[in-house]
């Protein structure tokens, strides 16, 4: 009875929490964080402090952490850490490995996600670039995109405390932007100051929350949220790859042989990646073999459509094979040929301090997508060790969210757009490091920092020097599009959201049983349809003119799942197992 009184006071006290609106818990912590003790900003929650220590097994001679446990004083961890304990924390825990974090990263499994990730991170930034351009008039475009890629992604990898998070613009981030320059023109205010000024706000806003440990607040975050966003962004990839070759049909630009050679292309590419990344599941060829052909499937894939569509080009002439290509900027500089810095001074000073609403907006963007995202990474599945308490999903993300405040700050004086985890490219990343045993269940993950920065040093090279450029022109877009849809496909096994949409067509005599299988089957169904039509709702308001306030949507799934069991929809017993960590 004790024990159901402690677990209904703490589904009461994270209740209380999410209720209240995330920007304010924001817009509080970055006022009060240096005027006031962290202990007051918040209700604490009953948790552990964890000591990481680092030691050596004689036997094995690597280093690893040893982890023991001391209760604080007053037995609770405060929701809002005193300054900067989040984050020493965090680096204490990792930096006693870093060492290893590169030599871990020399072998051929990491040298064949290098070459998968750069042209998943390549292909979006491109895409992102020429978008954020028609959306600001030139003022950031595609070269503006690729730098901040190549730069910011190589720095994050390289001092973060979660280097397997891949960090790139997302869809959310971009709509923002669009508002936020049709904002300026209708004020008559000039777009890249007042882009600047919201920049360095929303920076010192999340600086703020990383020094008082605020990404604690994503401990009420659970399953339900996390597999939501992870089938939307999925989703996302999928819908924009098929649309595109779908306008390829309907093009009255195009012929019928184009776009008929756009969909093998991008058919060709996804069959091969799917197919050889299956194959260290079968009994063909020796266990070296299908590895090497697993770990190497999206390279494969990308090589053997580019070669068939160079093929139909020289065989059938540019007339009626010629295909739009990867483009990218032909020399190094601004997309509109402004200087680089930003002058900050142009806008006026009312503007400036009124950039803090916007920032506000912003903040809660950014501190979701990376939280999120980060603790999808962080999931126990992947078998994590490295400056990792077991179970903890919150480990490193203090130091994390430091780092991204920091880039924030840099990318708005210089005019490069913010970046933030991008969810469908780090599990992608997380997947090609995975490794596996007999059965094909993972076993560990090879954590280290070699491949991220390999990844951005290419995507780099790319910038700076015209070889590499000329190369990559040779690829053709429908074999990028290819790769989309395997981005988004193949970060969908694992979740279970994912697998119980899927289990609705299949044969339960015969299937195999679920983790969930005492749960009643109405319950399943009508948990599953209440995730279906939340995915449905943040579909809606990502393209609907309100797009802007789509982290509201998201920030506002939580309340919702502890909603469920408050009002009685499901019992506190099937949520613990439906929605268990």
């Amino acid at each position: 009875l004790a024990a159901q009184s402690k677990k209904a006071k703490m589904v009461s006290l994270r209740t209380q929490a999410l209720a209240l609106a995330t920007a304010v818990a924001f817009l509080r912590t970055s006022v009060l964080a240096f005027s006031t003790p962290a202990s007051s900003l918040s209700r604490s929650i009953t948790a552990n402090n964890v000591v990481f220590t680092p030691s050596l097994n004689s036997k094995s001679r690597s280093t690893h952490l040893s982890m023991s446990e001391a209760v604080a004083a007053d037995g609770e961890e405060k929701l809002f850490e005193s300054f900067g304990k989040g984050i020493k924390r965090d680096y204490k825990a990792r930096l006693p490995l870093y060492k290893s974090d590169f030599k871990d990263g020399l072998n051929n499994q990491c040298l064949a996600a290098i070459l998968f990730l750069f042209f998943a991170c390549l292909a979006p930034a491109v895409g992102f670039g020429g978008l954020f351009g028609a959306a600001t008039g030139g003022a950031i475009g595609t070269m503006e995109m690729v730098s901040s890629t190549a730069l910011c992604g190589f720095i994050y990898s390289l001092t973060s405390a979660q280097p397997l998070t891949i960090i790139g613009s997302t869809g959310p981030v971009l709509a923002f932007v669009a508002v936020l320059a049709q904002f300026a023109n209708k004020l008559s205010l000039p777009f890249l100051p007042l882009y600047a000024w919201t920049g360095l706000w929303t920076s010192g806003i999340l600086l703020a929350s990383s020094v008082t440990s605020a990404s604690n607040l994503v401990k009420y975050l659970t399953r339900f949220t996390d597999e939501i966003f992870s089938v939307l962004i999925s989703s996302i990839f999928v819908i924009e790859a098929v649309s595109d070759i779908g306008r390829t049909f309907a093009s009255p630009a195009s012929t019928f042989t184009k776009a008929l050679l756009t969909m093998t292309l991008a058919l060709v590419t996804f069959s091969v990646a799917t197919t050889l990344k299956g194959l260290r599941k079968t009994v063909y060829f020796t266990k070296g073999i299908r590895d090497n052909l697993s770990n190497f499937a999206p390279t494969i894939g990308v090589v053997s459509a580019t070669l068939i569509a160079r093929w139909a080009r020289l065989t059938q002439g540019v007339a009626e094979a010629g295909l739009p290509s990867l483009n990218l900027p032909a020399t190094f500089g601004t997309t509109s040929g402004r200087p680089w810095l930003v002058p900050l001074m142009d806008l006026p000073v009312w503007a400036r301090w009124g950039a803090l609403v916007p920032a506000i907006m912003a903040t809660v963007l950014l501190f979701l997508d990376q939280n999120i995202t980060v603790r999808v990474v962080n999931n126990p599945s992947y078998k994590m060790k490295k400056g990792r308490r077991e179970g903890n999903v919150l480990d490193g993300m203090h130091a994390d969210m430091l780092v991204i405040g920091i880039l924030t700050a840099f990318t708005s004086i210089v005019g490069l757009p913010w970046l933030v985890a991008a969810t469908v490219r780090s599990i992608s990343h997380v997947r090609a490091l995975s490794k596996f045993d007999k059965d094909g269940k993972i076993k560990g993950t090879i954590e280290q920092r070699v491949t991220g920065m390999s990844i951005h040093t290419l995507i780099g090279c790319c910038v700076l020097f015209a070889k590499p450029r000329k190369l990559l022109t040779q690829i053709p877009l429908p074999v990028l599009m290819g790769l989309f849809m395997y981005l988004g496909t193949s970060a969908l096994p694992g979740n279970e959201m994912w697998e119980r949409i899927v289990g609705f067509f299949k044969d339960k005599s015969i299937a195999p049983k679920p983790r969930w299988n005492k749960v009643p089957n109405k319950t399943v169904n009508l948990f599953t349809a209440i995730q279906v039509a939340c995915l449905a709702a943040m579909f809606w308001v990502k393209e609907s003119p309100v797009g802007v306030l789509f982290p509201i949507v998201i920030a506002m799934l939580a309340p919702l799942r502890f909603g469920l069991t408050k009002m009685g929809i499901i019992s506190e017993e099937d949520m613990d197992i439906l929605d268990e960590d």
